[in-house]
């Protein structure tokens, strides 16, 4: 990415910029705030009680974990989704596309600098995530594969609002259209299986789903695999690991009604975030076909001229 010259004046531009300075100052405030309240409440009850319930400073780390990835799903798609339309209505795209640049160079240029912004407000809030180091419970493994978390979930949010960029012209229109395909996969998805459950559990219902889904009765069969494009199913899976309740490796089976375990289920993590990269990948390619007619223009015309450099010599 260094070689990538868009990528280095994008960073170069927000870390220069007051923007990049106030959302770091608001972020880790917020997740401060929430948790200092978080341990001076646990304080006070110890101080009534004279008990030292360790469950309440792992429900901090649980909290500000939370809050922390609402915060970067809600984020991301305002950092990129007007990436490539804010180019296209300041009339800078054409400009682009006429230097030696790709449209693959342009588009991972603009995403990785939305990523690596994204990645400081992650990092940057790590001090505030280790107070729980304190009282133990938490390992840097655990650390780690939060961060793993988040880096999937900002990548899959980011291609999405990069690719309605892409193809969307006006950048209000393409930052509606990220935000309600992001509540389609956060929400919708959930919706959908509980839709099913409750299809299957009517009368007469149960046949109409399976005939769908192949689920059970009571189940929402095979819509539960829908999650898989769920951000927020696999933070939810990895937090509830992390916080020692191992069932959550196998309670996804059992959220909308009963499922037979198998191997997807049983590494349900593993396969989601394969699945969101290779769903990443899939929007940046359609994001890097958005943006070629443009590039093979310039290339036609750059050929028409060299032929007529030609013919005049």
């Amino acid at each position: 990415m260094m070689g990538n010259p868009i990528y280095k004046r994008e960073t170069m531009v927000s870390a220069r910029s007051f923007r990049l300075a106030l959302i770091l100052l608001v972020f880790n405030s917020i997740l401060a705030l929430v948790a200092l309240l978080n341990m001076y409440s646990a304080l006070v009850q110890i101080r009534i009680t004279a008990e030292i319930q360790y469950t309440s400073f792992l429900d901090l780390y649980m909290f500000v974990a939370v809050l922390e990835f609402v915060m970067l799903v809600f984020i991301m798609p305002a950092l990129t989704a007007d990436s490539i339309s804010g180019e296209r209505e300041r009339q800078t795209l054409d400009l682009m596309l006429a230097t030696k640049m790709t449209p693959v160079q342009i588009v991972t240029g603009k995403l990785m600098a939305s990523l690596s912004t994204m990645m400081l407000l992650i990092i940057s809030s790590f001090p505030i995530l280790a107070l729980v180091f304190v009282y133990g419970g938490v390992t840097l493994r655990d650390i780690g594969t939060l961060l793993i978390c988040y880096g999937v979930a900002a990548l899959f949010v980011g291609s999405l609002g990069i690719c309605c960029s892409a193809i969307f012209k006006k950048s209000t229109f393409s930052t509606v259209v990220a935000y309600s395909l992001m509540g389609v996969v956060v929400i919708g998805t959930y919706v959908i299986n509980q839709f099913a459950v409750f299809l299957s559990r009517m009368p007469g219902g149960s046949y109409a789903v399976s005939a769908m889904a192949g689920a059970g009765e009571g189940s929402s069969g095979g819509f539960l695999y829908l999650l898989l494009l769920n951000p927020t199913t696999t933070f939810v899976m990895t937090i509830l690991r992390l916080t020692g309740q191992e069932w959550s490796g196998n309670g996804i089976t059992q959220w909308f009604g009963f499922h037979s375990e198998n191997i997807i289920s049983r590494n349900w993590v593993a396969f989601s975030v394969i699945i969101q990269i290779l769903m990443a990948v899939i929007m940046i390619r359609i994001a890097v076909h958005a943006v070629m007619p443009g590039y093979n223009n310039r290339l036609r015309k750059s050929n028409l001229c060299m032929l007529k450099e030609r013919r005049e010599k």
